[in-house]
Formats: structure tokens, C-alpha cells, sequence
């Protein structure tokens, strides 16, 4: 049968593509024409009518608290940014209540959509005058490198972005709040605050009284609240977004999750984490030379991860010089076949020299053990981790200079708190200064009671519960672990009939799961 075809100026025209008659004409039966939208190479999605098809099968949107849906009565206004130069030649200056970031994006054909969360950014009506504004910074629990940037770049952000003046620092946590200690914030205080470590705010653990707390928001007439800190301090700030929401408050609560061992749930990393590798390479690259140095030389480098091991994963197969690393994910064993012992002997006979890596989470339940120890707990609520370098020093010393009569020099290096107190690197200041102008966005636009981070390299708001639900820890059955071990060469430390998800699951257990405001 013969077949019109319509001249190549024809075929190119959008508009003639979709029409039905041709369509039939030419008797297109390709899936991707009836599952997909078209899309030209200008990136405009081409309208089209599809059969059959769902288009919300399996999606779930991950919705962020909004102040209107308490005050229903509260006005909106035009963003400034309509006619702020920095964002005059930005193609798209606003984000679509539409525009959604994808939790999964690695699916199979007939997968559901799944969970979704807004896309973080600028929105076209915010909910705040700007000479209405009073804004506060708070920052809790541990160090971590970049704290300064987030606090400078929300100073910043709300001055230059959106013309806010009064900004208050809360000093010392949360107890700050109801201690009285603030200091005024503007973008010449804040100016080289990034070029330190540690927080310029000064911080705390525990001192959470969520009624105190909320208390003085209310008596200072506070309307925005920035609480940077780790799952603890998250739980914290989502039960000051529920007492504000209780009293009726026009008061938006933002979080910017903080933990440098890379725990919280959800979000691709967290801030200072890059920082933290990097470091990390300083301490193990001079382990490296030390025992290079030496006949049968060993040597022990301790880093973070109370219970997550990706530091000492990263860091790890970063150096390349590294023979072993010990997580508390992955439990080990130090004597019979395949042990620790076992593996460091065969290293000093083949290369004179070994370096280990362990996390201070690492081998919790060995030292517990061995030293009878209580347990204690900081004033977070987390249990009080024993000291893993020390004791691995002294089995190891103990094993071969008095059972296997062989001489070794063992070198142990513990950086925690030298890493913990850098400034952040250049990736990380560019991160935190994301980090902090997306929740400067999402206050502003009237979001409450969420958090923000990268999900899949876009940046999103996300529910508080969802990132304190769960501790994000090394998953040894990814492929990342395995890269480990095949850089390594490393025993895995699991017997062949072991299921990995039973010992994960009960070195896991063995380890008190972190509770309350850190």
C-alpha cells in the first residue's frame, strides 16, 4: 500500500505531529509516543493525549506544613525578588507549587511514581513583609565545619534577598532561648564568620524546654525560626512547630539538618561531610608514613561515626593507603580464621606495614565486654561511647609481643576533634550556602515545620519526621561496601552461612538507638 508522505517542512512542525489524522496515517505503534509526553529541543513539553494511561499511579507527595493551614486569614504578598538584579535575568525566578523532587529515581517500567517532595526555592507570593520580619539563628549539639557559612548565608539571604534587618542570634542552643542571650545579626557581623570553625553562636546539648522555648519566640515577637542541628535538635524544632501551631502563631519553623557522620535520613549528605573526608586523608596519610617508616609497622586512625561508618568508608577508599576499616555497621572478629589478627599478620608479612581505620562506633559491644562498663549517657540522651581506639591498640599490642612473640610498632592517631573544628571546605561552603537560602525561601513563602537538603542532587523541603525517623547508616549489601572491600582486600568478617541482614540488624540493636534533643 502506498503511503503519503508529507514533505520534511511539514514533519518538522509541532502542531502536524499531534494531529490524529496523521498520526493514523502513519501508524506509529512505538511506546515511547503513547506512555510519554514529547518534548521539543527547546524543553517545552509538547501537549498530547494519551490512552489508558495513570498519571498519578503510586504518587505519593511528602506535603510540608504551611502556616495558612492554621491561619487560614493570613495575607500574602508579592516576593521582592520580582525586582531584585540578582535574579533579573534568571529564566524561571519562581518555583511551581507543582514542581516536585523525586525521593527514588532509579525505577523499573511498571514501578510506581513514589514518594515525592516540593522542589525547595523561591515562591511568587511569601507570607511575611520584610519590615515585619524578626528572624532568629540557633545552632545545637556537636561541632561541625560549616556551621558559621549556614548562619552567615541566612543573614545574608534574608537582607540582600529579601531586605529583613532584624535578626537575632540565640546564644548557647537551646537553652539560649530562655537564658536571654542573643546578639544582634547583620551581614557586616557575619561578613568572615565562614572562615572559622565551630559556630560562631556557640552551642549545647540538651537544655530543651519546648514550653520555655516558646515562651520567649512569642514574647520577642520572633516570626521565623532557623534551627541548625542533627536528628535530636530536628525532633526538638518539630515540637516547637506543633506548640506554635497550638497558640496559633504566624511563627515559621525551619530546620537545617547538621550531623558531620552523614546520619540523617533522606537527603543525599550533610554538610561539613566532604570537609570531613578531606581531612581525614591528613591523619590517615601520615598513619601511612609512620608506619612505612618502620619494621612491622601498624597503624590505628580513629574517626567519626557513633553509628554510622561513612566517614571511615569515605575516607577510606579515598587514601587508597588504607588496609582495613572497621564501622559499626559491620561487626568483626579478632581471632580464628579470617579474624582481625589473623589479617594483620598477613599484611606485615607481605608489605612490612598496615594501616586501620575504625570508627569510634566500631566494636562497641567487644569493649562493653571487656571492660564491664555501665551504661552512661551525655546530656542528649546518647549513650556514652567507650573509647575503641585505645582498647584495639592494646589487643593488638597484647597479640603479638606476648602470644605471637613478634615485634611490631603500632602508632595511633585520634583527629576527631581536629576535624570536627575546621572551616569548611569549598564544596561545602557552596552546600551550606544552598542549604541556607532554601530555608530562607521556605520561611519566607509561609513553609513550617520542615527541613532542607539535597534529594537526588535538587534540592527539597522535607517533613521533620521524616528525617528523624531513622538513623542513616552503611547498608552492606549496596555496592558501595563492596568497593571497600574489593579496594581493601579486606576480610568482610561474615561467615558464609550468615545472612547479613540478621547481623546487621543485631549489631544495630547492640548499640543504643540516639534519643531526644542533640
Amino acid at each position: 500500500m502506498d503511503l503519503a508522505i508529507p514533505s520534511p517542512p511539514f514533519l518538522f512542525k509541532p502542531q502536524n505531529l499531534l494531529r490524529p489524522s496523521l498520526l493514523h496515517s502513519l501508524n506509529f505503534e512505538s511506546r515511547v509516543f503513547a506512555k510519554k509526553p514529547l518534548i521539543s529541543r527547546q524543553n517545552s513539553r509538547i501537549r498530547a493525549q494519551f490512552l489508558d494511561q495513570k498519571v498519578d499511579e503510586g504518587f505519593v507527595l511528602e506535603d510540608v506544613p504551611h502556616l495558612t493551614n492554621f491561619l487560614p486569614d493570613l495575607p500574602s504578598y508579592p516576593n521582592p525578588l520580582q525586582k531584585s538584579q540578582a535574579y533579573a535575568i534568571v529564566k524561571k525566578t519562581f518555583v511551581s507549587p507543582e514542581d516536585v523532587v523525586a525521593k527514588t529515581i532509579v525505577v523499573q517500567k511498571d514501578s510506581p511514581r513514589g514518594v515525592h517532595f516540593h522542589r525547595a526555592g523561591p515562591r511568587e507570593k511569601v507570607y511575611f513583609k520584610s519590615d515585619e520580619v524578626r528572624a532568629c539563628i540557633v545552632t545545637c549539639g556537636g561541632l561541625c565545619p560549616g556551621i558559621n557559612t549556614v548562619i552567615r548565608e541566612i543573614v545574608c539571604g534574608l537582607n540582600y534577598m529579601y531586605g529583613v534587618s532584624d535578626i537575632l542570634g540565640i546564644e548557647g542552643g537551646y537553652r539560649g532561648f530562655y537564658s536571654k542571650n542573643t546578639l544582634t545579626l547583620t551581614p557586616k557581623v557575619v561578613n568572615d564568620i565562614h572562615k572559622r570553625g565551630g559556630t560562631f553562636l556557640r552551642t549545647s546539648r540538651g537544655g530543651h524546654d519546648t514550653q520555655k522555648i516558646v515562651d520567649n519566640i512569642q514574647d520577642r515577637g520572633i516570626n521565623q525560626v532557623y534551627i541548625i542541628g542533627g536528628d535530636g535538635t530536628q525532633r526538638g524544632a518539630a515540637l516547637i512547630y506543633k506548640e506554635v501551631e497550638k497558640r496559633g502563631l504566624p511563627v515559621a519553623v525551619a530546620g537545617v539538618p547538621k550531623t558531620i557522620d552523614n546520619d540523617i535520613a533522606v537527603i543525599d549528605k550533610s554538610f561539613g561531610f566532604d570537609t570531613a573526608v578531606e581531612e581525614a586523608q591528613r591523619a590517615i596519610n601520615a598513619a601511612h608514613v609512620e608506619v612505612e617508616s618502620v619494621e612491622n609497622g601498624i597503624g590505628i586512625v580513629k574517626l567519626m561515626g557513633r553509628y554510622s561508618g561513612f566517614i571511615a568508608m569515605f575516607a577510606t577508599l579515598a587514601s587508597r593507603d588504607v588496609d582495613c576499616c572497621l564501622i559499626p555497621e559491620s561487626p568483626f572478629y579478632l581471632e580464628g580464621r579470617d579474624g582481625l589478627f589473623e589479617f594483620i599478620e598477613l599484611r606485615l608479612k607481605e608489605n612490612g606495614h598496615v594501616v586501620i581505620v575504625v570508627a569510634e562506633g566500631a566494636g562497641q559491644e567487644y569493649v562493653a565486654q571487656s571492660m564491664l562498663a555501665s551504661e552512661r549517657k551525655d546530656e542528649s540522651g546518647n549513650r556514652l561511647l567507650l573509647d575503641i581506639g585505645p582498647w584495639l591498640s592494646q589487643k593488638i599490642k597484647d597479640h603479638f609481643t606476648e602470644d605471637n612473640k613478634m615485634p611490631i610498632n603500632l602508632k595511633y592517631i585520634d583527629p576527631t576533634y581536629m576535624i570536627r573544628a575546621i572551616p569548611s571546605n569549598a564544596s561545602d561552603n557552596i552546600y551550606c550556602t544552598l542549604l541556607a537560602q532554601s530555608a530562607v525561601h521556605g520561611a519566607m513563602a509561609g513553609y513550617t515545620g520542615f527541613t532542607v537538603g539535597p534529594v537526588n542532587s535538587r534540592h527539597a523541603y522535607i517533613p521533620i519526621a521524616r528525617v528523624t525517623e531513622r538513623t542513616n547508616t552503611v547498608k552492606l549489601t549496596d555496592r558501595m561496601w563492596a568497593r571497600l572491600l574489593a579496594s581493601t582486600n579486606q576480610p568482610s568478617f561474615f561467615s558464609s552461612d550468615e545472612s547479613v541482614q540478621e547481623v546487621t540488624g543485631e549489631t544495630f540493636d547492640m548499640i543504643n538507638n540516639k534519643s531526644t534533643f542533640t
